[in-house]
Formats: C-alpha cells, sequence, structure tokens
C-alpha cells in the first residue's frame, strides 16, 4: 500500500474507532442512533483526534505505536477538556475510564493488527 493510502486509511480507521464508541455508548444509553446526536458526541473527541494527529506528525509513521499512543492520549484528555468547556457535556468519572479504556484499545489495537499483518506480508 503506498503512503498517501496508509495515510487516508489511518484517519477513517481512526476517526470510525470514535464513531463507534460514542455509537455504542448511546445505544447502551438508549439514547437512540441518530447521526446528529452520535455526531454531537463525538464532535470533541474528533476534534482532538486531528490535534493528535498534528502533534504525533502521524502522517510520517501512521501505524507507529508512538502515533498511536499521542493519538490516543491526545483525543482522550483534549476530548474529555474540549466536552466539558466547550460543548458543555458531563464528564464522569465512569466515563473517563470507559472511554480511556474503549479508544486506547480501539485506537492502538488497530494499528497493532496492521502492523503486524504488514509485516507477515513482507
Amino acid at each position: 500500500m503506498n503512503k498517501s493510502k496508509m495515510i487516508l486509511w489511518s484517519a477513517v480507521a481512526d476517526a470510525a474507532s470514535i464513531v463507534i464508541f460514542v455509537a455504542i455508548g448511546r445505544k447502551n444509553h438508549d439514547e437512540g442512533e441518530a447521526a446528529s446526536g452520535i455526531f454531537l458526541v463525538a464532535a470533541p473527541f474528533l476534534l482532538a483526534l486531528l490535534v493528535g494527529w498534528v502533534i504525533a506528525r502521524a502522517w510520517k509513521e501512521p501505524l507507529s505505536q508512538k502515533s498511536g499512543v499521542l493519538i490516543s492520549l491526545t483525543t482522550i484528555v483534549l476530548g474529555m477538556v474540549l466536552r466539558n468547556i466547550v460543548f458543555d457535556d458531563g464528564t464522569a468519572t465512569a466515563f473517563i475510564i470507559v472511554a480511556t479504556v474503549f479508544l486506547g484499545t480501539l485506537l492502538n489495537g488497530w494499528r497493532l493488527l496492521a502492523r503486524t499483518r504488514l509485516a507477515r506480508s513482507n
């Protein structure tokens, strides 16, 4: 896979990880699956994801462990700050724990799987 496609797929996988997290959370809390509701909850984390990509300079090595860790930490921490201050939504301790585990696992997990698959094909 060429570098441009890898960057694009990595960005899509990261954004999809956030949307999956939000969609599952909304379904578990019987808040519906409307796209607008999902977007409103996902927005602070998607914005934080963009910042994480810049901090990690993830376009250079989108599959690296370093990129995954920096992106996940930025997405979680900044996402919670934005959610609380800008979007005026709650950040209960349980939500922070669940979001940290879920997003940390997804944002780093797909990278681990991709690196493993890439190594096996070489």
